[in-house]
C-alpha cells in the first residue's frame, strides 16, 4: 500500500473528510469530525511510511506482540492508538485495510447516537 492507496481507501469510507489540522505535513482523516487515521507525508517521502490508527486496547497489545511493524502510536495515546509501519512489507494489504476499518469502526462506535444516525 502506498500513500495514494491509503488516502483513497480512507476517503472512500462514508462521511470521511481529510484535513491538515496540525501542520502541512500531517494528513488526517476524520469521520463526522472525529479523527480515525493520520499519516506524515514527509515520513512516506523518506521511505518510512506509517499510519496512526485507533485500536481496541487489547487488540492493540495483541498486534504489537505479533508484528514488529505495529508500535504504540507515535505522538498519540499509546494504549488506544497504533503506529502501523506500512513500508516494511511485513503486513499484508488485507491486514492494513482491516486495521483501517477497525479504527473507523472504533471511532463510529464512540460517536453520539445522533451522529451515528447520519451514517445510516
Amino acid at each position: 500500500m502506498n500513500i495514494e492507496d491509503f488516502r483513497n481507501y480512507c476517503i472512500s469510507k462514508k462521511a470521511v473528510t481529510e484535513h491538515f489540522p496540525f501542520d502541512a505535513d500531517t494528513l488526517v482523516f476524520k469521520v463526522l469530525g472525529k479523527m480515525f487515521a493520520l499519516a506524515s507525508l514527509k515520513k512516506w517521502e523518506e521511505g518510512n511510511g506509517f499510519i496512526n490508527l485507533k485500536c481496541d486496547v487489547d487488540y492493540a497489545q495483541q498486534l504489537r506482540a505479533e508484528y514488529n511493524s505495529v508500535k504504540p502510536g507515535y505522538h498519540m495515546h499509546k494504549q488506544q492508538w497504533n503506529s502501523v509501519y506500512i513500508t516494511t512489507g511485513e503486513l499484508s494489504p488485507k491486514l492494513i485495510t482491516d486495521l483501517i476499518d477497525h479504527s473507523y469502526a472504533m471511532v463510529v462506535k464512540g460517536l453520539p447516537k445522533r451522529l451515528k444516525n447520519e451514517l445510516l
